[in-house]
């Protein structure tokens, strides 16, 4: 059939077609300068981070904290949060938005049926009596516009440089709210280790209550001795029940994370214990490959990059080919016989004379919009820098801390303890006693929220380093 040989002569036409150019400029990465080495990582205390040079998978960067509990709510978060829900779905839009792209690279072809029963006026010009006759019509259009000046492939650039940054976002989405999750999981461990050292000295202040006394019932204390002593201990009680609160209202932000309802979730008591892990972080350089929000501000340059030669290529002519083909006959016997088939094929092609500067205009919209993204890229990547330095500094002045408030913990022990003889030697007031066991009971607690707010620095460390993610898993389309 001659509809076939249009069809062939289109489809040696595309080949031929589609390799013209690309107008617009290539993407090149942005550079940014790099310090060598982090001005926090050892070099300005006692605190030093672990050497870079293990292989291990730090995907699963939790984990080095070596509890099961945290592992399983990491897991479960990752199944089950519904802002990485939505943030997987935004993606799986973005990288249908490419295929859609792609498609524009080839012709698009249409067939259709058609049977009409048709009456002709008797009176008519030309015609002498009236008839009415059949018409039965299978249509096929082909049309294809070739990429002549890259427009349609520079859109293809840039819808799949806006899904690779939808994929990284999606892991920033991951990256933070385990961030959040297992920090939240810490204070909640702080929390346990505070009320376990509440409920130690509330066993010291019973007893310390019970000698007053056992002492005013022997003449050997006052009144005011025992009111102190239920005074504290009444008010240690009362500190214990409000990190209950504390405690809860941390469950309740860790269950929406986890995707569970807050009425009936709890966490098991386990107070935090021991010193921050080692946390290996590389060098600078290494922060741009390793942070996926670094990653989505990047792509979002090379997106808008590509909108450029887009906008570029209208500029140019619009060539597009098509064909029309049918078979028609008044008689459904004789459709598909070849003389039946009727056929027409022929390129087009327009230019825009004027119109008032509009894809000049838009040209420009797009260059300022890469400038645009540019800037945010690079300010990224300083409070990439900033976050990750802030952390560092946080490690080495909290260990330099706690070893202080350590001292300052077994001074105040010592004192209490000598305080304690003296009383019931007849040699210090209660007061004295109180005084001293309320001063070691502050400083215990700071020294167990420093044990948390180590941890948590380490743990805020290891997101500001990126998890143990990297610019490689981004997907190629």
């Amino acid at each position: 059939m001659r509809l076939s040989r249009a069809a062939a002569w289109l489809a040696l036409s595309s080949v031929v077609l589609a390799g013209g150019c690309k107008v617009g400029p290539n993407y090149r990465a942005p550079q940014m300068p790099v310090p060598p080495a982090y001005s926090g990582n050892g070099q300005n205390g006692q605190w030093t981070g672990a050497q870079p040079a293990d292989a291990k998978d730090r995907g699963a960067w939790w984990q080095v904290y070596n509890d099961g509990e945290l592992n399983d709510l990491e897991q479960r978060c990752a199944n089950a949060n519904q802002d990485i829900a939505a943030a997987l779905h935004a993606y799986e839009q973005a990288h249908a938005l490419v295929r859609v792209d792609r498609a524009s690279l080839f012709p698009t072809v249409s067939v259709g049926v058609d049977a009409s029963r048709n009456g002709v006026s008797a009176n008519k010009p030309l015609r002498n009596g009236g008839a009415s006759y059949w018409d039965f019509l299978i249509p096929v259009d082909i049309s294809w516009e070739p990429d002549l000046w890259g427009g349609i492939r520079r859109q293809i650039e840039s819808t799949t440089a806006s899904a690779q940054a939808s994929a990284a976002e999606l892991a920033n989405t991951r990256l933070s709210l385990q961030g959040v999750l297992a920090v939240t999981y810490l204070q909640v461990r702080g929390l346990d280790l505070q009320a376990q050292l509440l409920r130690s000295t509330l066993d010291a202040y019973v007893e310390a209550a019970r000698l007053t006394q056992t002492r005013f019932a022997g003449g050997l204390a006052t009144q005011s001795d025992v009111a102190q002593a239920q005074s504290q201990l009444e008010a240690t009680r009362a500190q214990l029940i409000d990190l209950g609160v504390q405690r809860q209202q941390y469950e309740h932000a860790i269950a929406v994370l986890v995707g569970a309802p807050a009425s009936n979730f709890s966490i098991p008591e386990k107070p935090l214990a021991g010193d921050p892990p080692s946390i290996p972080t590389g060098i600078p350089s290494e922060l741009l490959q390793r942070r996926p929000d670094i990653a989505t501000a990047e792509r979002r340059i090379a997106a808008a990059n590509a909108q450029i030669g887009v906008a570029q290529s209208a500029l140019y002519p619009q060539v597009s080919i098509g064909a029309t083909g049918a078979v028609e006959s008044a008689e459904i016997g004789r459709l598909l016989r070849s003389d039946s088939a009727e056929w027409s094929a022929g390129p087009s092609a327009s230019q825009v004379l004027f119109d008032a500067g509009r894809r000049r205009a838009r040209i420009s919209v797009a260059v300022a919009q890469r400038e645009e993204a540019s800037a945010l890229y690079r300010q990224q990547v300083l409070s990439a820098f900033r976050d990750v330095e802030d952390q560092l500094s946080s490690l080495r002045v909290l260990e330099e801390e706690a070893a202080v408030q350590g001292r300052a913990v077994d001074a105040a022990r010592q004192s209490a303890d000598l305080s304690l003889i003296r009383y019931k030697g007849g040699l210090a007031t209660y007061l004295e006693v109180l005084t001293d066991q309320t001063i070691l009971l502050n400083d215990q607690r700071v020294a167990a929220g420093l044990v948390a707010r180590r941890m948590v620095a380490s743990a805020q460390l290891q997101v500001a380093l990126g998890g143990g993610w990297d610019a490689s898993q981004l997907p190629r389309n």
